[in-house]
């Protein structure tokens, strides 16, 4: 089950921060805590990091652009998504906003609904850049540890590969998949490619790794270099 998204609300007004935190855990989707300054805030934040903060910009001391420019400036908190809640509707206050780094802008008197609809969006796009850039991590590291499989073997035979003493019988689909594993693409890119459902290409990297004894892409990738099974 998916871990209830964490928001950070920060206003000094005590009606408006108790409704607006009432209004966001009654629609259930939202653990809230709230801090009635910046640097009470910023202690919340430090104790149980959130993932979006719901930020007045008119407060005592630490003001909502301070306290975003905090934030942006802290590697651990450069892509949090911020809102900011404002009675300032003047198109110059808004620009200072998005210029500070906020991702959206709501003025005062404003539709709580505007606010659970603006937070679920900003949650699911940070989300879809998260495993967007994990699948982007695995990708190039398996493309590290290929390329680094690829020159060991190189140095070892010469460039030219040894013909596998083993005969293993590939099927024409099972041959373009392993020859697509070996260039270091995903299975959503060799279902893309050769047009066919990922639920397929999982299927024939399982028959893959079942026919060479293998358990990993890198070890099924090595097995083929190794033997003459790819190029």
């Amino acid at each position: 089950m998916a871990e209830t998204p964490k928001l950070l609300l920060v206003d000094d007004e005590p009606g408006l921060r108790e409704a607006v935190q009432a209004y966001l855990e009654n629609d259930g989707e939202f653990s809230v805590q709230a801090a009635g300054s910046a640097n009470e805030a910023w202690e919340l934040l430090e104790q149980t990091p959130p993932d979006l903060v719901i930020s007045d910009i008119m407060m005592p001391q630490v003001d909502g652009y301070q306290f975003l420019k905090r934030l942006r400036e802290d590697p651990r908190y450069t892509s949090l998504p911020v809102i900011f809640l404002t009675a300032r509707g003047m198109t110059s206050d808004r620009i200072q906003g998005y210029e500070a780094g906020c991702d959206a802008y709501l003025s005062k008197p404003f539709e709580p609904d505007e606010l659970v609809a603006m937070v679920k969006n900003l949650l699911a796009r940070r989300s879809a850049a998260s495993e967007a850039g994990g699948e982007r991590s695995q990708l190039e590291a398996i493309a590290r540890e290929i390329e680094a499989i690829r020159k060991t073997l190189d140095q070892r035979s010469g460039i030219t590969q040894t013909p596998s003493p083993i005969a293993i019988d590939l099927t024409p689909r099972e041959q373009s998949v392993l020859d697509l594993v070996a260039k270091g693409l995903m299975n959503k890119e060799i279902a893309s490619q050769l047009e066919t459902s990922v639920r397929n290409v999982e299927k024939y990297v399982s028959r893959l790794f079942s026919k060479t004894g293998t358990n990993s892409r890198t070890e099924l990738v090595r097995f083929a270099l190794e033997h003459g099974l790819t190029q």
